[in-house]
């Protein structure tokens, strides 16, 4: 089953969900702004993007440039930024099995699935 970070008011997340829903039939949908993941799942989808923290963080988001931006943040401080702020976590995100990518390009998703 592909999992699917997704969030409903940005285009790539929308384009990207059409693009898998039409090629899967099973796809489970993750609105994380409405379910905020944990820090485990964080630390998952880090694992299975083989990212380290910051490399899942939107840092032009205004939250990031006005609260951590300049600073120096361990691993795990990003980590919590995103479980405060889901806003944070770069989307969409798409899981399959023990992989992930970030689904903003079409045929990057379609090689992965």
């Amino acid at each position: 089953m592909i999992q699917i970070y997704h969030n409903p008011r940005c285009g790539k997340s929308r384009n990207c969900l059409a693009f898998v829903t039409e090629k899967e039939a099973e796809v489970a949908i993750v609105k994380y702004l409405e379910t905020p993941p944990t820090e485990n799942e964080i630390k998952e989808v880090l694992q299975k993007l083989n990212f380290k923290p910051i490399q899942l963080v939107r840092t032009k988001e205004s939250i990031w440039i006005e609260n951590y931006k300049n600073k120096t943040l361990t691993d795990e401080a990003i980590i919590q930024a995103m479980v405060k702020h889901p806003i944070l976590i770069e989307r969409p995100i798409v899981i399959k099995g023990d992989k992930a990518i970030i689904g903003r390009i079409p045929e990057e998703v379609a090689q992965f699935i």
